[in-house]
């Protein structure tokens, strides 16, 4: 016991070096990545300058901002300092002249969006919902489909369903997740084959209007229609993966010493099966749930860009493009601290689970 706890202090004491070296190689490369606000705000001027001129836009490309404005855009984006002074500023460790004194993540001021000047957690915050739903009904389903298929293909295994299955399988690990979701929206969201589910979204544009007149059932099925194929995109992306965990798993505990102890015991097939395999089987899956963490809260970029779903996945997608450089450090704090604080859940879930580790 005192060498697990020990353990597990050294893994929250590497925690913050870890999030300090990821989130600074970050801000670094967005700092020097091109198109940052100033160029932004030079190419807005010049688009400006030719739709005013009558599309003369070759001479507006010569035009550029006085050195002054440069300066004032500099300060006010928190440009105008060195890239390891910005850092510190934006971690909170110094001083912001701008506020007057420290202001930064570590006491809670994320900034503020360039692109809809809100406060980035308020932004961030208000798109967790979305994930979470998908993420997390996604999640459950991968679980439900995949771990009895998982138990039938390891029961059957070189048998025809498991041959054919595993065919089936592999197509899913080839296709990824997002382009599922798009296939299936041509099929049958467009007149193409059958037009039956709604071209991307959440919801539907009236369905707060709905709700409040008391349409709880239309909106229901509103709700379920927006939500089969980004779901099957997000079953995809970890079906083939977990499937074959789950087999392989199962295998390697069936042909185990303590199984053909059991069988010689005289206990039933069913009870060494699904009382004393399955439950080793299931150890490294639920290892996994830890690292799931992440992806219920921080969503699939992809797919949510391919079915223009408005969660946390397309926010990073919209702020990446749109050079929104205070809420994709946003999206990359909650990220990587999501992701540090499942790797350690998953080694306590281990720990619990399988009494057989020891960490030292």
């Amino acid at each position: 016991m005192h060498g697990m706890t020990s353990y597990f202090i050294r893994r929250l004491l590497l925690v913050p070096i870890t999030f300090i070296c990821i989130t600074l190689l970050v801000y670094t490369v967005i700092r020097l990545a091109p198109g940052g606000p100033i160029e932004q705000a030079k190419l807005q001027m010049q688009q400006a300058m030719a739709t005013e001129g009558g599309g003369g836009a070759a001479g507006s490309e010569n035009l550029d901002l006085p050195q002054e404005a440069i300066d004032q855009l500099k300060a006010y984006y928190k440009l105008d300092k060195p890239i390891i002074i910005g850092y510190a500023i934006w971690l909170g460790v110094w001083p912001d002249e701008a506020k007057g004194g420290f202001s930064g993540i570590l006491q809670g001021d994320f900034g503020t969006s360039y692109r809809f000047s809100d406060p980035v957690l308020d932004t961030i915050v208000s798109k967790f919902p979305i994930s979470i739903y998908f993420g997390l009904i996604g999640y459950l389903l991968t679980w439900i489909v995949c771990i009895p298929l998982g138990i039938k293909k390891a029961l059957k295994h070189r048998s025809l369903f498991d041959t054919g299955t595993s065919m089936i399988v592999f197509l899913g690990y080839s296709v990824p997740g997002f382009v599922a979701a798009l296939v299936l929206m041509l099929l049958f969201a467009t007149d193409l084959v059958w037009n039956i589910f709604p071209l991307g979204g959440f919801r539907s544009d009236n369905w707060d209007d709905m709700w409040a007149q008391g349409e709880y059932w239309w909106c229901i099925k509103d709700q379920v229609r927006h939500t089969i194929i980004p779901i099957i995109g997000y079953v995809m992306g970890g079906f083939a993966t977990m499937t074959i965990l789950m087999k392989n798993s199962l295998l390697d505990n069936l042909g185990a010493d303590y199984v053909r102890t059991a069988f010689a015991k005289g206990l039933t097939e069913r009870r060494v099966i699904y009382v004393h395999a399955l439950r080793n089987s299931l150890i490294p899956i639920c290892v996994g749930i830890g690292h799931a963490i992440g992806l219920l809260l921080a969503g699939s970029f992809l797919i949510e860009k391919t079915c223009d779903i408005p969660g946390m996945g397309l926010l990073g997608y919209n702020s990446l493009v749109g050079r929104d450089y205070p809420v994709l450090m946003g999206i990359v704090v909650i990220a990587v601290s999501l992701r540090l604080l499942g790797n350690i859940l998953s080694d306590i879930i281990l720990a619990v689970v399988d009494p057989r580790v020891r960490f030292s």
